[in-house]
């Protein structure tokens, strides 16, 4: 028993560091976009950043105050709604990024408009990324998204969406289109950013395999290509014969989307007829295919 605790402990102090670690990193890099890139250029973005920027822009309040006061209402909605970890998380990635924008100096690199909008969105989706990979946020905007998704029919990214184009269209009215539409490239730029950082070159696929060689089909993907499979139960429904009713072992395995094409020239060779159907997942744990460190 004692040897369990251990374990478990030692394993819990390494995640914590790697989360640490994973946090500091995404701070940097977030502030690495805001001081080198969007705010000595006077650029936007989006989420509770953009509403940060843009009142920084119009009245020069220290956009360090702004992250921590604009933020305050959505950690304390995150503590009420998800996890007390999360929440301290969360408040201290927000804080050091605060801190980072008051004592970090950096050089502005470039005063072109196309470079500042990418680049600064670049290294401010790398930082958000990392950040969330670590469990937490640098802004608010996700938490409230994830409120109002749970009590609504509108899903997260609907909500983001939402919110930074009413950002958009103020900082339009505000300052001027050019502005708003920078912001919305530099708000692309993050965004796909995160995406790329927390999903990887690997995203999942699952792939669900019907066929009449069922048993060859899994012995190929488990013994020749190594990969894990779950096998279901199932009957034949309806099809091009009429109606029938003859069970069928139903094939399921996880790869990445590289593997894809291999995986299924290998079953189209025993099978040219078998029918596939592909998903795309977010996430897996467990298993034979290997782990991503993606947690919130």
């Amino acid at each position: 028993m004692s040897t369990r605790r251990e374990r478990i402990a030692r394993l819990s102090i390494i995640q914590n560091a790697q989360d640490a670690s994973l946090i500091a990193i995404g701070v940097l890099l977030a502030s690495v976009g805001l001081k080198c890139f969007l705010l000595p250029n006077g650029f936007l973005d989006g989420g509770v950043t953009g509403i940060s920027l843009l009142i920084n822009r119009l009245t020069g309040i220290s956009i360090s105050l702004l992250i921590v006061l604009l933020n305050v209402p959505f950690i304390l909605l995150a503590y009420k709604q998800l996890s007390k970890i999360f929440t301290i998380k969360t408040l201290a990635a927000i804080v050091g990024l605060a801190a980072c924008l008051v004592f970090f100096n950096a050089p502005v690199l470039t005063h072109d408009k196309l470079l500042i909008a990418i680049f600064g969105g670049f290294f401010l989706g790398a930082g958000i990324g990392l950040s969330v990979r670590g469990g937490a946020v640098l802004d608010g905007t996700e938490v409230l998204a994830l409120f109002i998704n749970r009590k609504t029919v509108l899903s997260v990214g609907e909500v983001i969406m939402y919110f930074n184009v009413i950002i958009f269209a103020v900082a339009a009215l505000l300052i001027n289109v050019e502005t708003a539409l920078y912001a919305m490239l530099t708000y692309l730029s993050a965004s796909k950013t995160v995406d790329f950082v927390i999903s990887g070159f690997e995203e999942y696929i699952a792939l669900t395999v019907i066929s009449n060689q069922s048993d060859l089909v899994r012995k190929t993907l488990t013994l020749k290509l190594k990969k894990g499979v779950t096998v279901f139960k199932g009957k034949s429904g309806y099809g091009k014969r009429g109606e029938v009713d003859n069970e069928i072992d139903i094939i399921y395995t996880v790869v990445t989307r590289l593997e894809v094409h291999k995986i299924i020239d290998e079953i189209e060779k025993i099978d040219e007829k078998a029918f596939i159907i592909q998903h795309n997942i977010n996430d897996t744990k467990g298993g034979m295919i290997k782990r991503r460190a993606t947690h919130v």
